[in-house]
């Protein structure tokens, strides 16, 4: 446990599940070998969407913490995880309402 900085903490099983109150339009996906939180926006076109993946892309280099994001004509998916807490983390649930910011101000 990283006692200096709890965010670097990956999320025990019940914040986890509490995930779903805190951030509705999210879901912990566990489908692969790290869990992950993701969500796929919606635009009008392209370049909406591109213009928010760009934003999303600043705000992660600001906060040196990347997610991957999965761009295709009028969606962005996005999912937040820390390769070195094997999982979702309290910066991640951090980035995921920045992201929501980011997305509500478009």
């Amino acid at each position: 446990m990283d006692k200096a900085n709890p965010n670097a903490n990956q999320l025990s099983s019940s914040e986890l599940d509490q995930l779903q109150t805190d951030l509705p339009e999210w879901q912990v996906d566990t489908s692969g070998d790290t869990p992950r939180l993701t969500r796929t926006f919606s635009f009008q076109n392209f370049a909406e969407a591109l213009a928010f993946t760009n934003k999303v892309g600043e705000a992660a280099e600001a906060a040196d913490h990347h997610p991957l994001i999965s761009l295709t004509w009028g969606e962005a998916r996005v999912d937040w995880w820390s390769h070195s807490a094997g999982g979702i983390t309290g910066n991640d649930v951090n980035m995921a309402r920045a992201t929501d910011g980011i997305f509500s101000a478009d």
